[in-house]
């Protein structure tokens, strides 16, 4: 059995805010989303194509279930489109790309969109000690 050729095509990144900046109030859902909509863009890609999603994300907290399905839906994808999310702390994004890459070179799939998202504002702020005063 040969190996499926896996190609990376229509990268996408967006802004790198700063702390406490003008992205400080938009959840990582909607920056993913955003590149799934540039994404399918750039690419002129039917958004049917698409078999999976796999986004990495580290803060997970406050995002409600599975951001990754957040961000393909918003992003456009069918409602059909299973997609996962990876938390694997500083290469979640990496790991989401060789995770769908594994997918298609095992012919489970033909077509994936990979990435992370991630907002650092937006994650919960804890005082543990706090309540001790």
């Amino acid at each position: 059995m040969s190996t499926p050729e896996i190609v990376l095509c229509a990268p996408v990144r967006t802004a790198i805010g700063t702390y406490n900046g003008t992205l400080k109030n938009t959840p990582a859902t909607t920056l993913g989303a955003v590149v799934v909509r540039e994404t399918l863009s750039r690419a002129k890609l039917d958004p049917a194509k698409v078999q999976t999603l796999v986004f990495g994300q580290v803060i997970q907290a406050g995002s409600k279930m599975n951001p990754s399905r957040q961000a393909a839906l918003g992003g456009g994808l069918p409602v059909e489109t299973p997609a996962m999310t990876v938390n694997r702390v500083c290469g979640s994004g990496a790991q989401a790309v060789a995770s769908a890459a594994l997918e298609i070179m095992a012919g489970q799939i033909e077509c994936a969109i990979a990435g992370g998202m991630e907002n650092m504002d937006m994650a919960p702020y804890l005082l543990p000690a706090g309540r001790w005063g």
